[in-house]
């Protein structure tokens, strides 16, 4: 990840968000996109890029989307027109796991790293 290219993106971003005055289900989805788009933008250099260089707005963004929405939309949905709305051809990933045993071996995955505080000391 370049740092310099997503600093700049997140800058956008943040900018646009304290300029937009949306309501409804535009104003709903902002915050959590803004989110995704920003974990894209650490994910891929070129998506940064096209954040940066286009003209349209994250607010734009919001209320296309919510615009087509009806009356609901998945998450997933928001993230993949998102995407599409900076850069026409990319696409979104999505990846569900279930555990069953997460009440008895705690939640999370089999990989994570569990250390407190006592370990430290």
């Amino acid at each position: 990840m370049n740092e310099i290219l997503f600093n700049k993106a997140k800058e956008k971003l943040e900018k646009e968000v304290n300029a937009s005055k949306l309501s409804g289900a535009a104003d709903v989805i902002l915050k959590p996109t803004i989110a995704a788009l920003l974990e894209f933008c650490r994910q891929e250099d070129e998506f940064a890029q096209a954040i940066i260089e286009n003209d349209k707005t994250v607010a734009t963004c919001c209320k296309e989307i919510a615009k087509n929405a009806g009356s609901a939309i998945s998450d997933l949905e928001v993230y993949k027109q998102a995407v599409k709305f900076y850069f026409p051809g990319a696409d979104v990933e999505f990846q569900m796991r279930i555990d069953l045993c997460a009440s008895v071996n705690g939640s999370g995955h089999k990989n994570d790293i569990k250390i407190s505080l006592m370990d430290l000391m």
